[in-house]
């Protein structure tokens, strides 16, 4: 098994030709968290999904667990800004959290004991166990956020993207999902989760990748969130440190 989740060099990514974000070089390592920081289309998504095989790699080389995003994507479990299925649809919590293990079962196999192991397994950790027979569209939107986490983790993936998984998101879910995500990273997954908020980059992550159209900075959080990354980074936006705090504000 190899340590490092990932490794982009030198790196174009977009669609049909056309870059959206270019000069990515990132190494991350099994167990580390990385956050992806920039405004709205900096292309924190676009990247995200280049990982999966999802958008183009228009240039340089890109390994995912020591293969081809394509390859490695049976490996990864991804975690969407907003869940694809409609709120109204009349699907259960569970069955929500069970499709998590559809690539390991195929779509025309039994659900066995381990699977349904699995499943219980992840609704406890994100604290949702009492919720399992539930329909997923009367939950709020953090308990939803939390069925989505638990969906990818009940596939046991070695490397985990989140897209702005606290947008939304009530206080106690969003305790429960870095609970959950830093006891993932303890035990060797590989995190990657893109995000607007700075006090949450500088907490949760190990590795801060600055990105607006390009990538403007990476390294630790004391590296990279401090205020002259950050204004090249976001441009128009001024930083205030007052009090110890990091504010984006417009000009």
């Amino acid at each position: 098994m190899t340590s490092v989740a990932l490794r982009y060099t030198g790196v174009s990514v977009g669609y049909q030709g056309r870059p959206v974000l270019t000069g990515v070089d990132l190494e991350l390592g099994a167990g580390r968290r990385l956050a992806l920081v920039g405004p709205n289309g900096a292309g924190k998504s676009t990247l995200l999904k280049s990982v999966l095989g999802l958008a183009e790699i228009l240039d340089g080389t890109v390994t995912v667990l020591g293969r081809s995003p394509a390859a490695a994507r049976g490996l990864a479990g991804y975690v969407p800004q907003t869940g694809n299925l409609d709120p109204d649809f009349p699907v259960s919590v569970r069955q929500v959290v069970m499709m998590g293990r559809y690539r390991r079962l195929g779509w025309w196999r039994p659900v066995r004991t381990p699977d349904r192991r699995a499943v219980a397994e992840a609704l406890d950790r994100v604290g949702l166990a009492d919720r399992a027979r539930h329909r997923f569209g009367l939950l709020s939107g953090g308990q939803r956020q939390r069925v989505l986490l638990a969906r990818a983790i009940a596939a046991e993936p070695r490397l985990l993207l989140l897209d702005e998984p606290f947008n939304g998101v009530d206080a106690i879910s969003q305790e429960a999902i870095v609970r959950v995500l830093r006891e993932l990273s303890a035990a060797g997954t590989a995190l990657i989760l893109s995000t607007h908020d700075l006090g949450v980059a500088r907490d949760l992550a190990d590795l801060v990748c600055l990105v607006n159209g390009r990538q403007w900075a990476v390294g630790t959080p004391g590296e990279t969130l401090t205020a002259g990354p950050l204004r090249q980074t976001y441009a128009h936006a001024a930083l205030d440190l007052a009090d110890g705090r990091m504010v984006l504000v417009d000009p």
